[in-house]
Parts: structure tokens; sequence; C-alpha cells
């Protein structure tokens, strides 16, 4: 044979070698992978309870899932949760599962598992051709705690007298901490707070009736441990049905020239009623973006009860409105609008100096639509009072105040027709009638002296 055809047929095997080796070589670096399965437990921190959902999320982006295994180890004895087996992908792979999320509900009891520390144990292989063909496997482990034991609720306080748009407060204890406690007044939730008294077991929760719940509202404390497990329990109150002024707005249109003129509004197409129209766009839209302005401005609170005694009041001022007023707006004799007046109105000289009304920490200096200039003052224990209308403020956010101190003068910002204070009480997220916290008498009877009866009913146990 000559060499030419020698050299030319270990050419051919060389060629054909190469056209086997490199689909062969790259199937074999693609089924021997090594990257482990992603996965992500929800949630990520467990306490298991009389009943707890939780979801994983398995992912595989190369081979896919070959199997998915979750167990409960508890003193010894392996309790298997969960299990499953994928379909094997075809020799091309286009079959393969590369994510899967899946729910379980865990009972320890109906599972036989007592309460305790236990560990939680996952495991997700893929398709891999590692480990002699067992697949890379991603495993954890999670210390839990299971508790099936529903906390106890104990009502310290005895009387809970609240009127239509009123304020209340109630003192309980738990058996455990709980970290979702408080007090439901129909829809509204009011957050229990530990930390007054040295008993961290003890909470204190202010709560409010708004203006428009009746004397069915239902009343009840829940709270819900760690593990999920929840309790409630009623107390004692009794609701005060109150009846609120009714009263007319008249809009001219000297007024409605002057201050639509202010607030940044599309403007109507509207030709004939073009104030009018844009009025009811401040009046309506503006007031309901400017509350949830408030909610989120009082979306948090010190854990602590920052004031003493009453409440202060303008000084040397006359009220012009008050609270939960049901103002019907009329043009040229026409109602064109209805709206509830969620504070009182407090007129004295203009730009008159506005005092704290409490001890507190400020927690918002700004502009908020139909309130205008704003100062709003955190008191502890979400409970808040809100300066509005102000010409300026001379306080800055987050900073201390104490009871007396000069926040602000008086003005006209907003919808305000005249320089006042629109002053206003928020428990929450629910305006309350400010007359109460202005009232020595009543913060007696219905705040200090709950405080003043637990504390030395602890004393004498």
């Amino acid at each position: 044979m000559k060499i030419k055809d020698i050299k030319f047929k270990t050419w051919l095997i060389a060629v054909g070698v190469l056209i086997i080796a490199v689909p062969v070589g790259s199937i074999m670096l693609f089924h021997l992978e090594g990257a482990l399965p992603d996965v992500v437990l929800e949630p990520a921190t467990l306490s298991l309870g009389l009943s707890k959902e939780i979801t994983l999320t398995a992912t595989d982006a190369k081979t896919g899932l070959r199997k998915a295994w979750i167990s409960l180890l508890k003193d010894g004895k392996e309790t298997v949760l969960f299990q499953k087996d994928y379909p094997s992908p075809g020799f091309s792979g286009n079959a393969r599962v590369t994510q899967d999320t899946f729910s379980m509900l865990i009972e320890p009891k109906k599972l036989g598992i007592s309460d305790g520390k236990a560990i939680l144990r996952l495991a997700v292989w893929d398709n891999s051709w590692r480990g002699w063909l067992q697949g890379n496997k991603a495993y954890i482990e999670k210390d839990v705690i299971i508790d099936t034991v529903t906390p106890r609720i104990r009502v310290l306080t005895r009387f809970h007298n609240i009127s239509q748009g009123g304020s209340g407060l109630v003192i309980y204890s738990l058996t455990e901490t709980c970290p979702r406690t408080g007090v439901h007044v129909g829809e509204n939730f009011f957050p229990g707070y530990p930390g007054y008294f040295s008993d961290k077991r003890i909470h204190m929760a202010f709560f409010a009736l708004d203006y428009s719940q009746g004397t069915d509202t239902q009343f009840y404390i829940s709270a819900v441990d760690a593990a999920g497990n929840s309790a409630r329990s009623g107390f004692p109150h009794h609701v005060r049905k109150r009846s609120f002024k009714r009263d007319v707005i008249a809009l001219s249109d000297a007024f409605l020239n002057r201050k639509m003129a202010e607030f940044d509004v599309p403007d109507t197409s509207n030709a004939e009623q073009p104030l009018t129209e844009k009025f009811l766009k401040v009046n309506r839209d503006l007031r309901l973006s400017s509350y949830r302005q408030l909610v989120q401005a009082t979306g948090e609170t010190v854990p602590d009860l920052l004031w003493e005694e009453s409440f202060l009041r303008l000084p040397n001022s006359a009220q012009q409105a008050g609270f939960a007023d049901h103002r019907a707006y009329n043009y040229k004799g026409r109602t064109i609008d209805r709206q509830v007046h969620l504070g009182v109105d407090l007129a004295s000289t203009a730009h008159a100096p506005v005092p704290a009304a409490g001890s507190g920490k400020v927690a918002f200096v700004g502009d908020i639509g139909i309130y205008g200039r704003t100062v709003i003052i955190d008191h502890g224990f979400g409970l808040f009072s809100m300066y509005s209308h102000l010409s300026g403020a001379d306080v800055l956010s987050g900073k201390e105040v104490q009871k007396g101190t000069i926040i602000g003068n008086t003005g006209l910002t907003g919808l305000a027709g005249g320089d006042h204070l629109h002053f206003g009480m928020m428990i929450q997220h629910v305006f309350v009638d400010p007359i109460e916290w202005w009232d020595a008498a009543w913060i007696k009877n219905n705040i200090t002296d709950k405080i003043s009866s637990v504390k030395s009913t602890l004393g004498a146990e």
C-alpha cells in the first residue's frame, strides 16, 4: 500500500473519530454537569403550629429535576412528608422538568408528632449522570419548633365605654410572645404593644370606633403566635350612640376662583361649570389621596407612652367646625357634594402660634393635599395628633417635642377658606374626636385609671 493511501485512510479515521467524539463529548459534558439544583423554601424560618403551609420551589435549568423529598425528624423518628419522582427525560432532553413549585400542609398532631424541637429535611436531585447516575443532590436541613398550644388571652381592664367616633384602651396579657396581636373593631385592627409594663406578656392597645360604626360593631382581641396558632377573646364594652351635626357649606365663585388655582388638578372640558368640576375632583379624589398619605405617615409608631395628662387646645381659639360634621356643599342653591369633616377647626388670630398638644415625636412635616401644610406628632402606641392648614412649620420630622412647644402657625393652605387650624387625632388610621383628648376627666376615667388599676393588681399578685 502506498504511503499516500495510508495517510488518507488515517485522515479518514481521524475525521470519523472527531465526528463521533464531538457530539458524544458534548452529550457527556451536558449529562455530567455538576451544578446543584436550586431550592427555595417559604417561609424561610419555620415554627409549626396545629397546621402550617410551606411552599418549595425546585429549579434545575440544565438536566432537569429527577426527584424531590421532604421529611420531619423528631426524637429520632423520621416522617416523610412529601416525595415526588419526575418523568425521565428523553435522550434529547426536551421533556425534562426544569422547575416545579408545590405546597403542602403540615399538621404535626395528625402525624403523631409531639411538640418540641425537630429538623425539617429537604432533598432535590437532578438528572445529571454524576454519582453513578444518581444525579446532583441539593440538601437542606432546618431546625424547627413544633408548637401546637394556642395562646391564651386574659383581659386585665374591666370597663370599656366608647362613643361613636371615640377612643378606648384595653390592657391584656398573653401566655406567650405573639408577633401579631391587637384589637379588632369591625374591619379595623389596632395593634397591641408590650413594653409599658415590666411583664412583657402584658399589652396595651388603644382602639377607636369609627364615627360610621354602630352599636352592633364586633369587638375582640386576637393573638397569633410564631407557629401560627391563633386565639380570640371578647371583652366587655358599651357603645354610646351619637348624632353628628349637619352643616351646609355655601361655595362662592370668589372662593372657587381663589382656591382652585392652588391645586394642580386637570381642567375639565365642561366650559359651563369648570370650577365646580375641579372642586369635585379636589373634594373627592384629592381628599381620598390625602387620607392615603396620612395613613402612610402614621404607619409606624413609637412603642412607648410619650404623653401625660390632657392634650392642649389652640389657645384663645373659637371652634368653627366639629368632629364628624356631615357637610353638604352647595353651589348656587344646589348640593353638589357631601363629605364628613374628620377634625375640629379652631380659629384665633391670623398666623397664630400652634403648640404641640402633647409630648411626642414628629412623624411628618409637609404638604398633604386638601390639608395643606401639615405636622403630625406620634404620641406612642399608635396615637397621633395632626395640625393642618399651617402657614409654616417650625419642627423637623423625627425630632422629639414637648407639650406646648410651638410647631408652626395657623394659615389657610390646602382647602381652607380662612386662616385657622384643622386639628385632628388619630389612632392608627382612624380619626377620633379630639374633644375627648382635651378632657382631663375623660383621660382619667378611660386611660390613666385603667393603667393605675393594672399596676396595683400586678403589685398585689
